[in-house]
């Protein structure tokens, strides 16, 4: 009966917005709330059976103090707070680096081969530097110098935040469906109003869309996500092969959550239209889980805004959660994990206690045992423009395709590069600290800022063989870090669509790549021709392409 009800929706959204829903130029990006669709004029009763549909569907539309608000948190928690990078060139430095941000219990934002960005209070800065070689006192810089200012500049207003309603949101799908014209994706949006968005889209798509629940979080709160793909017909005694999109593990990423949303939009209502992205959701499952950590987003919507991770309660009562990225199972490192609860990397007292972890790894290891074969991940985290590929615990064990991963890395880095100008480091998730070379042209090891241990996208590759798992951190490079203005959104959206499609590309089986899934491990030659004639434009491409092939040799 819904499903009926879903396809009058949809006739009737082509109405357009509904009251109060007007749709902005692309270059504002500003609802308008002065206005109304003329078309809701001329045809009251078309809107109010449209939007009776609605209410069948979703519930009764909710009273005005029960709208989802605007972060209700004090932006006074971060005066005098400021973030610092520091350029790290060697061991000598990194590991000075290292030690000190763990005394002094200092916030890491990101390490990269080129930098390390750290959040301290103004009073902080001066024993920092106590603690550090005098080099690094002359490679630091003032990343951002005002942190309450930043915090309060990207946090969305209580008017923006009235697109919390379902009328709102029918208006953001109506026709055309244009990003720019989509006022979903003008603003980050908190988890009440993007689960109503998810049901939306499955009661609007029901053929191939599918609202599903992964499990619940530590607070109870549902971990949602969209299932993507044509129902498989021909034969069900094949396996259905699914890739994994996650955001949100880490909440004050928001750019994570808003661009899994994004892609699984865009993928949705591509379908039928792109013949490449209609066979691949004819033979796979997409799965979008844009909020692995719904207490932390909550949180970071509601209390902190620089809130990392999870809100379980940990043996220290002054320090609640884990970080969701550090309590899988494989590689979990027990001497880094265990060491502080305190810590912003801290992993729990052993592996999967984090209830939000082992929730999606029990749901993960059910559909295995319902005839689903796991091909790919991608985790979508922010910041540094990287494509990390595994082992991320470890850079002694180099995974079987390793080839493959590096290739696949390359392309999905060439495909957001060509999207919309934007570059991509590429490398091994194990490499999140500064490395160089040896004497003998190998790559150390050396003291990180914090374990890579634990990780998703190692446990995907390792125990569900999903052989193409990578982690993506998306934009910026440091200029905002976390607090990402939402001009960003629709851009960042779209280079992570085009890599999608990359991917998926390269899953379907051109240049011979399906052929490795099963059988890599038995090193079956296959001529991939992937870097030879997709990264033929003799520019951007050569040096990592140069590097990729030393490496290689080396081996």
């Amino acid at each position: 009966m819904k499903a009926t009800v879903a396809a009058v929706v949809a006739s009737l959204a082509l109405l357009g917005p509904a009251h109060g829903a007007g749709i902005s130029s692309a270059s504002s990006r500003i609802p308008s709330t002065s206005s109304h669709n003329t078309n809701t004029a001329v045809f009251p009763f078309l809107t109010k059976l449209r939007d009776s549909a609605i209410e069948f569907i979703f519930g009764r539309h909710p009273s005005k103090a029960a709208q989802p608000s605007a972060p209700s948190y004090s932006h006074s928690r971060y005066v005098n707070e400021l973030v610092l990078r520091f350029n790290v060139s060697t061991a000598v430095e990194e590991a000075a680096l290292a030690e000190a941000a763990s005394r002094l219990f200092l916030d890491v934002w990101a390490f990269t081969d080129q930098f390390v960005d750290i959040r301290l209070h103004a009073d902080e800065v001066a024993p920092l530097l106590s603690l550090l070689p005098r080099s690094l006192h002359l490679s630091q810089s003032t990343l951002i110098p005002d942190l309450a200012t930043a915090v309060y500049q990207s946090t969305p207003s209580s008017k923006d935040t009235t697109m919390a309603s379902d009328r709102m949101m029918m208006g953001a799908l109506s026709a055309p469906l244009r990003a720019a014209d989509n006022l979903f994706f003008q603003d980050y949006q908190p988890l009440p109003v993007i689960v109503r968005w998810m049901r939306l889209l499955e009661a609007m798509f029901p053929s191939y869309v599918k609202y599903i629940t992964i499990g619940r979080s530590f607070e109870g709160r549902e971990i949602p996500a969209l299932r993507v793909g044509v129902p498989q017909l021909a034969d069900p005694s094949k396996p259905r092969k699914m890739i994994v999109v996650t955001g949100g593990l880490h909440a004050r990423e928001w750019i994570s959550t808003s661009t899994v949303n994004y892609v699984a939009w865009s993928f949705i209502t591509s379908f039928g239209k792109e013949p490449m992205i209609t066979k691949l959701l004819n033979h796979f499952d997409i799965v979008f889980i844009p909020a692995v950590n719904p207490d932390g987003v909550e949180y970071s919507w509601q209390v902190d805004r620089l809130w990392r991770k999870s809100r379980q309660q940990t043996n220290l009562r002054f320090c609640r959660g884990m970080d969701l990225d550090h309590t899988f199972s494989f590689g979990w490192d027990s001497a880094e994990a265990r060491s502080d609860p305190c810590s912003e990397s801290y992993g729990g007292d052993k592996p999967f206690q984090a209830v939000e972890a082992a929730e999606l790894a029990n749901w993960a290891v059910n559909q295995t045992e319902n005839n689903v074969k796991f091909v790919g991940l991608l985790d979508l985290h922010s910041y540094s423009q990287q494509v990390l590929f595994p082992y991320s615990y470890t850079c002694d064990t180099e995974p079987p395709n390793l080839e493959n991963l590096e290739e696949l890395a390359m392309g999905i880095a060439k495909a957001i590069r060509l999207s919309n100008g934007e570059s991509y480091s590429v490398t091994s998730a194990c490499e999140g600290a500064v490395a160089s070379k040896d004497a003998k042209g190998r790559d150390p090891v050396w003291s990180r800022i914090e374990s890579g241990g634990g990780s998703a996208i190692d446990w995907f590759y390792h125990e569900l063989g999903a052989h193409f798992s990578y982690q993506i951190k998306l934009r910026d490079t440091g200029s905002y870090g976390f607090l990402l203005p939402k001009e960003y959104i629709i851009p960042t959206g779209e280079e992570v669509f085009d890599a999608m499609k990359y991917f998926g590309d390269y899953l379907l089986g051109n240049n011979g790549i399906e052929k490795t899934i099963g059988n890599y491990m038995e090193e079956e030659e296959v001529e991939l021709g992937v870097v030879d004639v997709e990264f033929d434009d003799g520019q951007q491409e050569t040096l990592p392409i140069q590097e990729l092939r030393r490496r290689r040799l080396r081996r």
